[in-house]
């Protein structure tokens, strides 16, 4: 039987980031979506230790997301998948973003 939820009721682990493996129940994905105010900018970081690639998809906004110092300016509709050792960081555009992410080992 599946799962379904309202995004906004996943765990919010900070502003605007609303992660939802617990709430749907995943066993080995994560998905978080992520709803932001213009400018906002994410935190730098890899998931090297525990070996989580992802796949950032913009759904709505603009977007920058910053890979080991390369940037990639995100559209509506565009999808960037990063590995897991890879350093990332994420910069809302001037409207906002939100974005879909999916990450599994």
């Amino acid at each position: 039987m599946p799962t379904t939820l309202e995004y906004r009721d996943g765990d919010e682990r900070a502003p605007g980031m609303f992660f939802l493996r617990e709430a749907l129940d995943c066993e080995n994905l994560g998905v978080t979506v992520v709803d932001v105010d213009p400018n906002w900018t994410g935190m730098d970081h890899d998931h090297a230790a525990d070996d989580h690639e992802e796949v950032y998809v913009l759904v709505g906004g603009g977007a920058v997301l910053t890979v080991e110092g390369d940037h990639y300016p995100m559209k509506e509709g565009t999808a960037v998948r990063v590995e897991p050792g890879a350093t990332r960081q994420l910069v809302a555009g001037d409207d906002g973003a939100t974005l879909v992410v999916a990450g599994a080992p």
